[in-house]
């Protein structure tokens, strides 16, 4: 007979269960016992032990009630933040299901800052107390006398100010003429001030404003392309309505696509709110980012400006979103979970119910179908502000006009940097081609250079003195003797890098201020920063940049750009690289003539007939996208079909070879699906790994989603072999 002890009501009440979701490779949430005193919402971010050790997770729903109450270990601890909200879980849930992703993967890049999850450190800082000591050392009267204010300051600022050191203010507390109080935490940055008048709009930019702040006042969600030629304000636009949601006390987010355009943009947002706004990229300070996190979860920070994963901060009143630069490519992320920011942005707008803005002046054909199909609402700021005229752009047919032998600039273009630099002018001449050449090889035997762990040629970078591969960052000296024949001094570069430009411009102009603005000559945005401060104060005569100079960048002075091989980017199998060459151009010219001085571009082309370059000096952008639509749609090529590329790598190449191939005989095909593949990927090795791909195409009704997960679920991965999932890849290397 069972002890009716253990079993009548009322006597044994089962400890409430929860599921905790785990930033880890596991299969899904875990079950836990909560303890009787604690209370644990749903969101919570808790202790939880694995094993023999504690890990940090969210609790995630209700027990599931699948394991024995004798088998469940309690929650260790409750950590002093506000829990994620529903809406937040939830967008875990959707990246997760549309990157064919686990929500464990897209939690843990919301929990990256474990510190953030303890509360700040107490500040110790010190003030004036008690009488002063009898003898006073010179060291001791300069710090009483800065105390004499009353204000309390750490020992260390104390100290600083004083030209003293740090034990000086200490001998003092220990005196008793000093005493320690606890201040409040700092806050991560000084509130943003909405209620500052901004600056006198245009009809066109007034008439912009208003209809974004009606959208932000509704709090509903609605996508809103905001489109404008370069130089138009469209920036000062969105500024408006990020006031508008500041005074309805709302947070921002703002995502920008280059941690090279943060400078002019911090500076700009800083003069309009008369406070910074709280920066998150890789590239800050990790205590920084800290306080920034907690700050965002607390809501004591309300304008984030940042990368693709300031996505992923768990923001408690969103009230905005915009996505500045919309199309650009670097919002995609392709490694881990494979997401595009913008995209994941329009989805969290959707479920927070706020409204997003999509802006750039030369729109991702995605957006602009999406507004044709009525989903996205367009405003459009067609004209330059204060009446500044769009540039002339022409193109240099360089099979007629061409450089001399091993130069590069052509006459039309070297006589126009010659008449900018006598008027006082600037000019940026482009060239997306880092270091000094992009190919090193023996005249003798022919060698290549090449990179040891991945199918690239080695990069020279001769300011440097070295050999670089730009994918896994491995480099070494530049030999003085052929690799394979050992001959000396026959190694030839082949081709220009801005490096190599920069030496013909210094022979050519040996008397102008050059820069060269490329991502590895530039050490962060510190570096960013002082050379747009050098090029705003016409320190510069001619800039040599790559594509961290060519988009977001506002020079008054600049009034010529020369695209030294505005082909570049055309060949490939890229289906968007029309597109792309498109943008990217029509940004680096948009740098040209913003203000009262006119503009002229120089594309220096071997196909001045190509479509990209008619559109370009033509103008005539709409005849231009409407043709890469029809030749989309045909081809059933995205936004009009859906891929899904997947890439299998290895440290052993029959290992890989073999998986993919056994993949591709199970591979997903019939109506309106289509696998192609395996092949070995363009960049077949890299980083020391072999990689193999395959591309399922499948038209917009189909769910592609749900075929990749019967395909690959059932996948076993051994050894060193792994499987990445990229739906709608950006990149096809």
């Amino acid at each position: 007979m069972p002890d009716s002890d253990t079993t009548s009501p009322g006597l044994f009440a089962p400890p409430r269960t929860v599921q905790v979701l785990l930033p880890l490779p596991v299969p899904g949430p875990y079950d836990y016992a909560v303890p009787e005193d604690l209370e644990v919402p749903l969101g919570a971010i808790v202790r939880v032990p694995l094993g023999v050790r504690e890990v940090t997770g969210v609790v995630w729903g209700e027990g599931s009630g699948d394991v024995d109450v004798a088998k469940l270990r309690p929650i260790s601890e409750i950590k002093n933040v506000p829990p994620l909200t529903e809406t937040m879980r939830t967008f875990v849930s959707w990246v997760a299901r549309y990157t064919v992703s686990a929500e464990s993967s897209v939690l843990r890049m919301i929990l990256r800052m474990p510190e953030a999850l303890e509360p700040p450190a107490p500040i110790r800082a010190l003030r004036l107390a008690g009488e002063p000591p009898e003898r006073l050392t010179p060291a001791r009267r300069r710090v009483l006398e800065i105390m004499a204010d009353g204000l309390a300051r750490t020992p260390k600022e104390i100290a600083h100010l004083a030209g003293v050191g740090i034990s000086v203010p200490k001998g003092l507390q220990n005196a008793g003429a000093l005493e320690e109080v606890i201040l409040p935490a700092r806050r991560a940055v000084p509130p943003p001030d909405a209620q500052v008048e901004g600056p006198n709009l245009s009809g066109d930019q007034e008439t912009a404003a208003a209809s974004l702040g009606d959208a932000v006042d509704k709090q509903v969600y609605e996508a809103i392309l905001l489109e404008g030629v370069t130089g138009s304000g469209k920036t000062e636009v969105y500024f408006d309505a990020i006031a508008r949601a500041l005074r309805s006390g709302q947070q921002v987010l703002v995502l920008l696509p280059e941690i090279a355009l943060s400078a002019q943009f911090l500076a700009r947002f800083e003069a309009r709110f008369n406070a910074p706004p709280a920066v998150w990229h890789s590239g800050v300070a990790r205590r920084q980012r800290r306080d920034v996190w907690r700050g965002v979860a607390t809501g004591e920070v309300r304008v984030v400006v940042g990368a693709r994963s300031a996505l992923f901060l768990p923001f408690r009143e969103l009230g905005l979103i915009v996505v500045d630069e919309e199309h650009d490519g670097s919002f995609k992320q392709d490694d881990g979970v494979c997401y595009n920011a913008r995209d994941m942005a329009v989805l969290r707008a959707s479920l927070e119910s706020v409204p997003i803005v999509l802006c750039s002046a030369t729109p991702s054909l995605e957006t602009l179908v999406n507004v044709d199909r009525g989903r996205y609402r367009r405003l459009d700021l067609p004209v330059r502000h204060a009446g500044a005229a769009m540039p002339e752009v022409r193109a240099v047919d360089m099979t007629k006009e061409g450089a001399e032998r091993g130069k590069w600039l052509s006459p039309r273009l070297a006589d126009a940097l010659t008449a900018a630099l006598e008027a006082g002018e600037q000019s940026l001449l482009y060239l997306n081609r880092r270091g000094y050449a992009p190919l090193t090889l023996c005249r003798t035997c022919g060698h290549r250079l090449a990179c040891p762990n991945c199918s690239a040629w080695l990069v020279e970078h001769r300011h440097r003195g070295r050999l670089q591969c730009h994918h896994c960052g491995i480099w070494s000296p530049r030999p003085e003797a052929c690799p394979e024949c050992q001959t000396p001094d026959s190694l030839v570069a082949c081709g220009p890098g801005v490096e190599r430009l920069a030496e013909e411009v210094a022979e050519r102009f040996p008397d102008a201020a050059m820069e060269i603005m490329a991502s590895d000559t530039l050490m962060g945005p510190a570096d960013v920063a002082a050379l747009v401060e050098r090029m705003e104060k016409g320190e510069v005569d001619i800039l040599i940049g790559t594509q961290v100079a060519a988009k977001g960048h506002h020079f008054p002075m600049l009034t010529v750009v020369g695209v030294v091989d505005a082909d570049l980017g055309l060949d490939g199998g890229d289906p968007r690289a029309m597109e792309r060459t498109w943008q990217l151009l029509h940004q680096v010219s948009g740098r040209a003539g913003r203000e009262e001085r006119p503009g002229q571009v120089f594309l220096q082309t071997f196909e001045p007939a190509h479509p990209v370059m008619h559109a370009l000096v033509s103008g005539d952008r709409e005849r231009f996208l409407e043709r890469e639509k029809e030749g989309r749609e045909e081809a059933g090529m995205p936004p009009y079909g859906r891929l899904a590329g997947i890439v299998i790598s290895g440290t052993k190449e029959s290992e890989v070879r073999a998986l993919a191939q056994d993949l591709a005989r199970r591979a997903p095909r019939g109506p309106g699906i289509d696998t192609f593949g395996p092949a070995p990927a363009p960049l077949s090795l890299l980083r020391g790994r072999f990689r193999w791909r395959l591309l399922v195409k499948a038209g917009r009704d189909v769910n592609i989603q749900a075929a990749l997960r019967t395909w690959l679920a059932p996948v076993q991965l051994k050894g060193s072999l792994r499987l990445q999932i990229d739906v709608d890849p950006l990149s096809f290397l």
